[in-house]
């Protein structure tokens, strides 16, 4: 009695054709998700770590470059990158306080303490921001003066007229942006960030004549298409020097010596004066 079985035979060739296919597939696929993995980095670096303040410090001009690294190419030519520069002070405590004239002297009316407002806030960008980017993305961001963060404490306080009026807290921050920008604390500037190559960049940010002294923040932003892609930061520190830096450190590291010096000061300045203009 004869019987026949099949067998399931594969060629040594054609598993070398399937395993080549099989690798050429998986090449393919991990392409775009290397692609992935190379996003936009940039770097950003400043015209001078320090500025010295004197007293007669008109303000200044800081100057920051950037690379960026790793962009993509039809973007770029589109010019659809955008980059937001903000220079952002040390931040400290602040009260903003509400006055009202009546009966012809001026009374507090409400107040209102922030925790950590920057002290001082300057911003460049490529295009106006709400070109840029989103409002959420503006508000999450804390970029440009109107979102801002503040810091803040409790509830608004009033005198103790039982008929004081407290203002919502937001009059408050809105008040205390305005008050800075007139003096000059707080300015933006759109457009004065400029691509100088392909893929480096300048920003021009404006200091007042009253910046703080203290360590600040040099914070950049890159936007691609309108969503954010990563930040780079940079330190700017900011010193008093020369006969002010002299007066200031005396001041502070040995207060009572300087007390005692200027009530001398005032003491002999006055008796000076006195036998200076002294008439017969």
């Amino acid at each position: 009695m004869t019987g026949r079985g099949f067998t399931a035979f594969a060629y040594p060739g054609r598993l070398v054709q399937s395993l080549a296919a099989l690798f050429a597939l998986a090449v393919f696929l991990a392409v775009p998700a290397r692609a992935q993995l190379a996003a936009e980095t940039f770097e950003i670096g400043l015209s001078t770590e320090q500025i010295g303040i004197t007293s007669d410090f008109t303000g200044a001009r800081l100057v920051v470059f950037g690379a960026l690294d790793n962009a993509d190419g039809r973007i770029l030519r589109e010019q659809r990158y955008d980059i937001v520069v903000a220079l952002i002070g040390p931040r400290r405590p602040v009260v903003v306080r509400e006055k009202e004239r009546m009966l012809g002297l001026w009374i507090n009316r409400g107040s209102e303490s922030f925790a950590a407002p920057p002290s001082s806030y300057a911003l460049a960008s490529t295009r106006p921001l709400a070109d840029i980017m989103s409002e959420a993305n503006r508000v999450n961001l804390s970029i440009g003066i109107a979102d801002l963060r503040l810091g803040g404490g409790g509830e608004p306080a009033a005198d103790d007229d039982a008929q004081a009026v407290v203002p919502n807290r937001d009059e408050y921050a809105t008040a205390l942006r305005r008050i800075r920008e007139n003096n000059g604390l707080y300015n933006q500037r759109f457009g004065s960030v400029q691509f100088v190559s392909p893929t480096l960049f300048r920003a021009d940010l404006q200091l007042p004549a009253g910046l703080p002294t203290g360590e600040h923040t040099v914070r950049a932003y890159l936007f691609r298409q309108g969503v954010f892609i990563r930040g780079s930061t940079a330190t700017l520190t900011v010193v008093k020097t020369g006969f002010e830096s002299f007066i200031y450190g005396f001041a502070t590291n040995h207060g009572i010596l300087y007390g005692f010096a200027a009530v001398i000061l005032a003491i002999f300045t006055g008796w000076f004066g006195r036998i200076l203009f002294k008439r017969d």
